[in-house]
């Protein structure tokens, strides 16, 4: 699914105009991303939490050459689905 067919599906089921639709998704997307970016984490009740994990700095190997390097300490976005969404997800 794309971006476009979720502005569709809101269309549809709001029976809002396409331009509406697509500017409440983007709106909705853009709340997400400023506040996984300031490093909160998102809980959307019924569907799941995003969580902004910081990783450390560790050693790695480059595969092509088998040189030795660090690899630079930065965020990661995990997911972790509600029980609710599983048992969706699995009926």
């Amino acid at each position: 699914m794309t971006k476009a067919d979720i502005f569709e599906k809101v269309q549809e089921g709001m029976g809002l105009a396409r331009k509406e639709s697509a500017e409440m998704v983007e709106a909705v997307f853009a709340i997400m991303k400023s506040t996984l970016e300031s490093g909160e984490n998102l809980k959307i009740s019924g569907f799941g939490n995003f969580e902004v994990k910081q990783k450390k700095d560790r050693r790695g190997r480059n595969p092509a050459t088998g040189e030795e390097l660090t690899i630079e300490a930065r965020r990661i976005l995990s997911f972790k689905p509600s029980a609710l969404l599983k048992a969706a997800i699995n009926k």
